[in-house]
This record gives C-alpha cells, structure tokens and sequence, in this order.
C-alpha cells in the first residue's frame, strides 16, 4: 500500500476586504486583510507546498490563488455549486466564513485525488477576457446613451457622431 504524504492543509474563504482561513493540521482559524501586502505575509507563514482550496468567486480571490501559486503552493480553485453540495452530503447547517473555510479545508483533504491543481491561464486568454469585459462596458454605454440622447432632436447630429464611432470601436 502506498504511503500517503501529509500535506499543510488550508481552507480559504475569500471575500472582498478580507479572507478566513483555516489551516487543518494545526486546527487555527485567523483572518487576513484581502490585500497584497498582508497575502503575501500570511502566505510566507505557511509550510512550503502547502495545498490550498479556496472557492472561486467573482474577482476577490485572485490575488490569493496568484500569490500562493508564484509562491509554490499548490492551489485548488473550488466550484461554489460542487462545495454547496459537499455541504448538504456531509450535514454542514451553518454558512458562516469560518465554517466555509472548515469546510472547504475538509473537502480539500478528502478529496484532493480527484480535484486538478489551478495553473494561471495563457496570457494570451488575460488578453482576451480582459478585452470582452471592454467591449461588455462600451455595449452598455452604448445603450445607455441610446436610450437618453436617442429621441432628443437637438443631439440628433452628435448622437450619430459618436455611435458611429462606438460601431467603430466594436468592430475591432
């Protein structure tokens, strides 16, 4: 039978100003600052290749799968829908930060085999996703400025002026 290696464990739940984790092989819960600066300090404080999962949100838990990552951890990013599910399998009632890390420090240990480590993506695909959000924000301003210059007589010349310049700009 094959030998397991005991990994440092750690739980991660992110929100916008701070996350909460929870480090399984020493049973400590603390809280840190969602800034680079204090990742970055709390993230030194872990054993190296250390094994993380924190779940994927919005934007708030970058940073900290970036950093953990360029530091030598190995990162896993949590589907939010999978760990719900966890949730209700294994009895878990509260939702709380704490309990989010606990828990997802939990689904980490038990489930690692299964789970594929997070990579950073081609900086070919930041390129591309940072331009669709682009094009998302100018779609909206377009339509936004649509709907109150639109029927105003007065704008009429300026208002084709500019959307045709925002055609433009959709078409490159």
């Amino acid at each position: 039978m094959a030998m397991s290696v005991s990994h440092c464990v750690v739980g991660v739940d992110v929100a916008k100003a701070e996350v909460v984790v929870y480090q399984a092989d020493i049973d400590q819960l603390s809280v840190v600052s969602n800034d680079k600066p204090a990742l970055k300090k709390w993230l030194q404080t872990l054993p190296a290749n250390s094994a993380i999962a924190i779940e994927a949100t919005n934007i708030y838990h970058l940073w900290t799968v970036e950093l953990a990552h360029a530091m030598g951890h190995t990162v896993y990013v949590i589907d939010g829908f999978r760990l719900s599910n966890y949730r209700k399998g294994v009895g878990g009632r509260a939702k709380t930060d704490a309990s989010d890390a606990r828990l997802l420090a939990r689904y980490l240990k038990n489930e690692m085999v299964e789970l594929r480590p997070w990579s950073p993506p081609p900086k070919v695909y930041l390129k591309l996703q940072s331009l669709l959000r682009r094009r998302a924000t100018l779609v909206q301003a377009r339509v936004s400025i649509t709907q109150s210059w639109g029927d105003e007589p007065l704008l009429k010349a300026a208002f084709k002026r500019l959307a045709a310049g925002m055609e433009r700009l959709d078409l490159l």
